[in-house]
């Protein structure tokens, strides 16, 4: 059954269109259930009824009427109810399905399952035969498994509207589709679509063998410099049209490029015998994976960084440039493709890119980050949004609500103009915000700090109206080197950060690393990385890692004197304390050596839920509590947003999430300590009022999400936020809650920071 199954699938997959692959499903499924007839029924919400598109009786249409009303039928109990039905005599019932007329009721055995995409169905399978005899447990099994693994494809077809388009009899006005996914850069756009597909394909790599080493890896060296120029010529682009923190990430390329460990890799594939593509694949592969398996967010991103750079130095290698110097961009484009890279936006002329799609991607991908960067509205996780039947379509964005309309209609068109020109307008006004603090109506002041890695520009967050930063991921100076970095390489790194922004505070955590961080120098192999030894967990194991990291921070704490450390994962009272042993070690040999320092403030990362329930016990021993609201959230749902089946349970507004913020922050305010907020959530103007009116002291987001939450907090009172709080805090329902925020926000004149439009 199961290689049954998985051939139909996969040859479903690869028809040319969709007529013949639902052709070849019945054709099989009669053939293989010894079944007298088969049938797809298509859910047209348009005409209200169920439209047969294709069976195993040939001729059918001729045969009979083809389609049935909403809510009749055995189809309509199908579709209704969302569940399989096997019956021994369909005669029996008295709403016939069209199925049964077609033969002048010769069949009685029936049996049929809804085909389901997140939760809709979209279509109902059916198969019949002339026995009055249900069919077998195995048999409806088979069927059941046939629908849920056609599902996708199904949802995709009806998106692209090829589903219809392959059947001429069925074919209609085409109308608006609307396609939903992630936000990841809020605002509003409208354009033409241009779909990117990738520069070259690993997959089409064949074998080949090796006959000259030295000519395969000098071939590499050409593709290698073909590349580096590549990314100089777009990194001066970068830096024209960003700013120095965001170009700064194509410095970051060219050091990977340029890095020795990368031809090293190539080297020794080739001398294994493969090719240099193959080699090339090969450690593509390897980069990628390692980056796929790490749990933070940020870091898992840059796996397509990887893979966006592999696939240009591929390109060199078959001589494929064109694919680049021949694309054709509108005026006004809707970039889309199933994972872009950063590269991609820079490649569009400037003033010409409107708006970002990605099949794959979060909002910590490099895309999503530099589409905020520039002001583009972008989405991620939109499926099937990469189709060469996109090419040219008329779209809209909407990121504020995540949605992608496609061949919009005249009327849907002016209004978003209209809201694309009010956004305009706010922008302006939220400017004039930058040099204001983040003073409540009632005279209440909250920090707000911005989050940084890799892209540094003090200028940036001082123009976004920053009072520093709040968070400092150190693992990628970490991952751009060979071996652990010697204390006096990161002495001069955190030097360097501190005095961009002395005298104002850079929270810096320290090394996140372990079994699912890609340090090639220091491999772990674990049946459950994401639950095993990493974080604080490992720089406890091996003290003298941690030992380096902080006697590095404290040398430059000693200079600037604005450092405060943290700590990640942490999870129980005796990680804080044995962290503590250790700092104080490093403290007391630094002053041994005559070094003149102050004990920096120290935090810890509450991202797991026991240390939610000793919030209070972690204050008391250290100076303040900083809430990863994006790990957090994880998984006190147990959900990954990254996965587009359940990245629509991951909600900041679940009760569940707001009695634990509420826990910490009173647990953190009990020992006299602040709290804050470091992870997306507090980038969200629609939770900036609950985390207000919770009492949190410190905020800390990306730079451009800065000037929205600061209007949020000079708009009203910490009276009316605590208010808001409370009663948001009794409810039980995170629909509830969204909906209820979102009318006071309307009442407070806030709308516009929720959606488009004023």
């Amino acid at each position: 059954m199961i290689k049954d199954i998985q051939r139909i699938i996969d040859e479903f997959n690869r028809s040319a269109n969709v007529a013949e692959g639902l052709q070849y499903v019945v054709d099989q499924i009669s053939s293989l259930l010894s079944a007298d007839a088969c049938q797809v029924f298509l859910l047209d919400e348009e005409r209200g009824n169920y439209e047969l598109v294709v069976s195993s009786i040939k001729n059918v249409q001729e045969l009979s009427k083809t389609s049935i009303p909403f809510g009749q039928g055995l189809i309509g109990q199908i579709s209704e109810k969302s569940e399989l039905i096997n019956l021994e005599n369909a005669q029996d019932q008295q709403a016939l399905v069209a199925a049964v007329e077609i033969l002048e009721e010769d069949l009685h055995g029936y049996c049929g399952v809804p085909v389901v995409y997140a939760g809709e169905v979209l279509a109902a399978l059916i198969v019949q035969k002339k026995d009055i005899a249900a069919f077998s447990d195995e048999a409806s099994s088979f069927l059941l498994t046939l629908a849920v693994l056609m599902g996708a494809e199904m949802e995709y077809a009806i998106s692209q509207g090829a589903l219809y388009d392959a059947f001429p009899k069925r074919k209609r006005k085409r109308k608006t589709t609307v396609l939903s996914g992630v936000s990841g850069a809020p605002g509003v756009a409208s354009g033409h679509v241009k779909v990117v597909f990738p520069l070259a394909d690993f997959d089409a790599v064949p074998e080949k063998k090796v006959e000259d080493a030295a000519a395969e890896l000098e071939q590499f060296d050409v593709a290698l410099t073909q590349t580096k120029a590549d990314i100089q010529s777009l990194s001066a682009k970068a830096t024209e049209r960003l700013s120095p923190s965001e170009s700064v990430l194509f410095q970051a390329y060219l050091r990977i490029l340029q890095a020795p460990k990368l031809r090293e890799d190539i080297k020794l594939k080739i001398e294994e015998g493969h090719w240099v593509q193959k080699a090339l694949k090969l450690v593509i592969q390897d980069h990628v994976q390692q980056f796929n398996s790490i749990e933070d967010d940020y870091l898992r991103e840059r796996a397509n960084d990887i893979e966006d750079l592999g696939e240009r130095i591929l390109m060199h290698l078959q001589n494929t440039e064109d694919n680049i110097a021949n694309q054709k961009y509108p005026k006004n484009t809707i970039l889309i493709g199933d994972a872009l890279g950063a590269s991609d936006l820079m490649e569009v002329p400037e003033g010409r890119l409107k708006g970002v799609i990605c099949s794959r991607g979060s909002q910590n991908s490099h895309v999503a980050i530099l589409a905020r960067a520039m002001g583009v509205p972008a989405l991620m996780g939109v499926h099937g949004a990469s189709s060469p039947a996109m090419e040219g379509k008329e779209a809209i964005i909407d990121a504020y609500n995540a949605q992608l309309y496609l061949s919009p209609s005249a009327a849907l068109k002016k209004e978003f103009k209209s809201l694309e020109l009010e956004d305009l307008e706010l922008d302006n006004e939220l400017e004039a915000l930058r040099d204001l603090s983040a003073e409540t109506t009632d005279g209440h002041k909250i920090e707000l700090l911005v989050n940084t890695g890799i892209n540094i520009d003090p200028q940036l967050y001082s123009d976004a109206g920053a009072e520093g930063v709040g968070l400092y991921r150190t693992e990628m100076a970490f991952m751009l080197q060979n071996a652990f970095p010697s204390e006096k390489t990161q002495t001069i790194l955190y030097r360097q950060l501190l005095s961009m922004f002395a005298p104002k505070p850079v929270v810096i955590r320290t090394l996140d690393a372990g079994g699912d961080k890609a340090l090639e120098y220091f491999p772990i192999d674990e049946e459950n990385p994401f639950l095993g030894w990493r974080g604080i967990r490992i720089t406890l194991d091996q003290p003298e890692i941690f030992l380096q990291q902080i006697k590095a921070l404290l040398r430059a704490q000693a200079e600037f004197e604005n450092c405060r450390i943290m700590l990640p994962m942490i999870s129980s009272i005796l990680e804080v304390e044995r962290s503590q042993g250790l700092i104080h070690q490093a403290f007391a040999e630094l002053e041994e050596e005559g070094l003149e320092i102050e004990m920096p403030p120290l935090g810890v990362m509450i991202e797991v839920p026991s240390s939610v329930y000793q919030a209070y016990e972690l204050a008391k021993r250290v100076d303040f509590l900083s809430v990863g609201t994006n790990d957090l959230i994880q998984y006190l749902l147990a959900v990954d947003r990254n996965n587009s089946r359940v990245a629509s349970l991951y909600d900041p507004l679940h009760p569940a999430v707001l009695r634990a913020l509420k826990m910490i922050v009173n647990g953190a305010h009990k020992a006299g300590k602040k709290a804050s907020v470091c992870g997306e959530m507090a980038a969200d103007p629609l939770c900036a009022v609950l985390l207000l009116g919770m009492g949190f002291d410190t905020l800390s987001m990306n730079a451009r999400a800065l000037p929205k939450i600061k209007s949020v907090i000079r708009t009203l009172s910490l009276e009316q936020a605590k208010e808001i709080a409370t009663e948001v805090l009794a409810m039980d329902d995170a629909q509830e809650i969204r909906l209820h925020l979102e009318s006071e926000y309307e009442t407070l004149g806030l709308a516009g920071l929720i959606r488009a439009g004023r």
